[in-house]
């Protein structure tokens, strides 16, 4: 069976500071085709039942913006994938930001968050859009004021910290914890490779798989059980604007990151719809369509991307395999908040 592949022996190796998975009493639960030891966690916020139990309230809280109507919840929906399935995500007032929100699924074994990584860990991603004026347009102290006046949140907190202390750490921190608990595996192509049943995957689903790792050449960048090698590459996806979003080079100001973007991973791809950091291809048929002819070209392609010449059954097929990555994963929102 040609499914022992690189795909699944790949892993990116980056410097990252990681510690035991969670405290001594507490065992994370992982789907089939996941490696929980992987996940990135820093030394100072072990993973905790108790903290993750707080990381949820807070995921779909509300309260974290200035007008109560946005919560991370709000582009990051466990309904849809956990993005909002929108081109550029809505936030305070109605306003636009200018970017897809990527989903949170796997993102607890990925080295850099958001589009352009700018974001070295979870937690400094959960404080980004409490104070961006588009996203939830408030302020940290402002956030903290307003939660510890929540009495329902004083025994969570206390259960997670050890005190009743809201700081704009712990919120991150617990947030941040929840986050590495959204884990998607047991997929029709994790039980075809690990559980050798060769009826999870159509003869379509095969042959993509084959292209996946061949021809297609997917795996030079979607690698190891997440499917991605956390790493920013130019598709040339809007870099025929006027104004193109130049990605990664914003963070490095390097020459060769313009108009790269990271890697998302392939986890539930069918349910994140659009793609890309614009979310302007609306179909993983435009997706496949996209790669099959090279990308967009521009200055600062990245030399991975290649004409492909696909076959229609081929580009089928491709899809095929793409359809199997889903997982059978539940999240849902809390019954109830803090009051």
């Amino acid at each position: 069976m040609k499914i022992r592949s690189v795909l699944l022996g790949l892993l990116v190796c980056l410097a990252v500071t990681t510690t035991a998975l969670a405290d001594e009493h507490f065992q994370l639960e992982a789907p089939l085709g996941i490696d929980v030891e992987a996940l990135l966690i820093p030394e100072d916020n072990p993973l905790s039942a108790a903290k993750i139990e707080l990381g949820k309230m807070l995921y779909f809280d509300g309260r974290l913006s200035a007008d109560g109507t946005i919560s991370c919840a709000t582009c990051h929906d466990p309904t849809k994938g956990f993005t909002d399935q929108a081109a550029v995500s809505t936030g305070i007032d109605g306003q636009k930001g200018g970017r897809s929100a990527p989903t949170v699924i796997n993102t607890g074994f990925i080295h850099f968050q958001f589009w352009d990584g700018r974001a070295p860990s979870l937690e400094e991603q959960a404080k980004g859009p409490i104070e961006n004026p588009i996203e939830m347009g408030t302020t940290h102290e402002a956030v903290v004021e307003k939660l510890s006046k929540v009495e329902g949140y004083k025994p969570l907190f206390n259960a997670a910290f050890g005190s009743e202390e809201v700081t704009i750490d712990r919120i991150a921190m617990a947030i941040a914890s929840f986050e590495r608990t959204v884990l998607s595996g047991n997929s029709a192509w994790d039980r075809y490779v690990y559980n050798r049943d060769e009826s999870a995957l159509s003869e379509s689903a095969r042959r993509g798989l084959e292209l996946f790792e061949g021809k297609a050449l997917c795996t030079r960048c979607h690698v190891g059980f997440n499917l991605t090698d956390s790493l920013f590459h130019n598709l040339g996806v809007g870099m025929d604007a006027e104004e193109p979003d130049l990605g990664r080079y914003v963070v490095t100001k390097q020459e060769k990151d313009k108009g790269a973007f990271k890697t998302p991973t392939l986890r539930d791809i069918s349910k994140t719809a659009p793609y890309m950091h614009d979310g302007s291809v609306a179909t993983l048929e435009e997706v496949i369509e996209l790669y099959d002819r090279g990308g967009e070209p521009n200055e600062w392609l990245d030399p991975k991307m290649e004409k492909l010449g696909l076959t229609d059954q081929e580009k089928a097929d491709l899809l095929a395999f793409m359809l199997s990555l889903d997982g059978d994963w539940k999240i849902a929102a809390p019954e109830k908040l803090p009051e």
